[in-house]
């Protein structure tokens, strides 16, 4: 009896083991980021969807409604790197889009590498690799966990949102060239373009997408979130006489691709092919696929999102998911991959928008803003140009022009003070001494989060909510800690996943550690984040 129940209770584990193990490793992982995405969009453009694209998402998915990035400023750069090694700016390093260098007394570009260069693509576009990010991402540490065996391969429009995802070991991260609307890398993953992406290229598909024109999927007065087709809230296409629909883009360049839906399109095309041809997921081990859609934010900056052009691309977006996951589905099985869809930020009502609805908000420029900081700060020491630059929201001081330390502390605190009284500025203060500021806690973490003594300013401002730090009056942008910019969606879907609506707070940096656990590997080394998640 005894030997009976020894070995029906191992096989029962051994049932059991190989139950999970299945579920846990799928045969890809595929990383969606849909760039300046705010949480609400999965609803407020609802009336648009099918039942195949988004709404299967969050009806199949485990959808996380309340899910929030913990730092600032919200950025493309901080968030494709946030997202891929579950940590913060004040550890991964990459606090911003661009940065203060005061060594070279220059601006530094999140991926931009002087000692690597273009591969397919125009001199220009090929300075960028990962090596600015100083942590692994989720794709190195599957890499390390396998030996090389799994692969992972990146993909985006714009060079950061392939290259901070894939990290250190892609097997090949790809980005668009402006010039030739061809994809194209650099010599820090190959000296040569894959046969398949030359023959992608070959085809010239965005000019093809470009003479298509823009017209909107249906009927304007089926769409919802904006007064009329032209406003004075929106910008427009620089060489276009007017905002409004239908757009033809046959004598433009080909770089306006971004700046389309068609820029999603062609994207998604892309990482077909990608599939196809690398075999993305038809090996032993688990490969990665990291996707990130930026003509989304193109079009929003341009636009804002009281746009038809906002809500038109979402419209057609949700069909691209849709025609997508038919195809991940004929090529794994649908419960083979595991997919997770998520942005790297929101965005903000443009202001004056919102003035004219009678709720604060205002214009933020951050080079007017420094002349006049100049001007003050030389009246009161004498010497010019001791704000070197202010970026970011933040300050950073000419060091090279300041006496002494004790003149250091005294152009700090003036700098603080001239700030404190400024009527957009809610409050003022040293990067350094965040604890001794009067703010809610989570407001300091996040200030802490973003804090690298070797990239960040010296003195942090904290702008009134719906203050755009801008550089136009029409369109939008992003970067603040409040909901519109910082509310991403989040939904986990495919292998091993239940469908479920969870409301609790998590955080952008959960997602790493939480597939991490799902397939059985190290997080990434520099992850602070939860898992939130258990597969099935």
């Amino acid at each position: 009896m005894g030997k009976k129940l020894v070995i029906l209770l191992w096989i029962g584990f051994g049932a059991f083991s190989v139950k999970a193990q299945s579920v846990n490793k799928p045969k890809v992982v595929i990383g969606i980021v849909v760039d300046q995405m705010r949480a609400d969009y999965l609803n407020t453009f609802a009336n648009h969807y099918g039942n195949r694209g988004f709404n299967l998402l969050k009806k199949r998915g485990a959808w996380f409604t309340n899910c929030y990035i913990n730092y600032l400023p919200s950025y493309t750069g901080p968030g494709h790197a946030s997202i891929y090694t579950g940590t913060v700016p004040g550890i991964h390093g990459i606090v911003g889009n661009n940065w203060y260098n005061r060594n070279t007394a220059s601006n530094v570009y999140c991926v931009r590498d002087s000692n690597v260069s273009a591969v397919g693509g125009a001199s220009v576009a090929g300075f960028i690799s990962p090596r600015n990010l100083k942590v692994t991402t989720l794709a190195d540490e599957l890499r390390l966990a396998t030996n090389n065996r799994s692969r992972s391969f990146a993909i985006s429009l714009k060079d950061r949102g392939a290259v901070l995802p894939g990290g250190h070991t892609s097997n090949g991260s790809y980005w668009m060239d402006d010039e030739k609307g061809n994809f194209m890398t650099s010599t820090f993953y190959m000296d040569q373009l894959p046969k398949w992406v030359q023959d992608f290229n070959a085809q010239a598909l965005v000019r093809k997408y470009l003479d298509l024109g823009w017209n909107t999927l249906y009927a304007k007065d089926q769409y919802l979130y904006a007064s009329k087709d032209e406003n004075e809230y929106e910008g427009k296409y620089a060489d276009q006489e007017r905002s409004s629909f239908p757009y033809t883009f046959k004598e433009q360049e080909n770089k306006y691709i971004k700046r389309t839906p068609y820029g999603n399109s062609i994207l998604f095309e892309f990482a077909k092919e990608a599939i196809r041809k690398e075999k993305i997921g038809h090996n032993k081990e688990t490969d990665f696929l990291a996707m990130s859609f930026s003509a989304t934010d193109y079009v929003g900056h341009i636009f804002g999102p009281n746009s038809l052009e906002v809500e038109d691309t979402y419209a057609r977006l949700d069909k691209e998911i849709a025609s997508f996951i038919r195809f991940l589905n004929n090529e794994y099985g649908k419960d083979n991959y595991l997919l997770f869809l998520t942005a790297d930020h929101g965005a903000a009502h443009n202001p004056n928008y919102l003035k004219d609805k009678k709720i604060p908000a205002d214009y933020f420029f951050s080079q007017k803003e420094q002349l006049a900081l100049n001007e003050h700060l030389e009246m009161k020491f004498g010497t010019k140009d001791l704000c070197v630059k202010l970026m970011n929201a933040q300050v950073y001081l000419n060091k090279k022009v300041i006496a002494s330390a004790e003149q250091e502390v005294a152009i700090k605190a003036a700098v603080i003070e001239y700030f404190n009284k400024h009527p957009l500025i809610q409050i003022a203060f040293e990067s350094q001494r965040i604890n001794e500021v009067v703010l809610p806690d989570f407001l300091k973490q996040y200030y802490t989060n973003s804090f690298y003594i070797k990239r960040s300013g010296d003195i942090n401002l904290l702008f009134n909510p719906s203050v755009l730090d801008a550089y136009s009056l029409t369109g939008t942008s992003h970067g603040a800690w409040s909901a519109y910019d910082a509310h991403i969606p989040l939904i986990f879907y495919g292998a091993g996943i239940r469908a479920d609506q969870i409301n609790k707070k998590v955080f952008m940096t959960d997602i790493a550690p939480t597939i991490a656990n799902m397939l059985g590997i190290t997080s990434p080394n520099g992850s602070i984040g939860n898992v939130i998640l258990d597969v099935q």
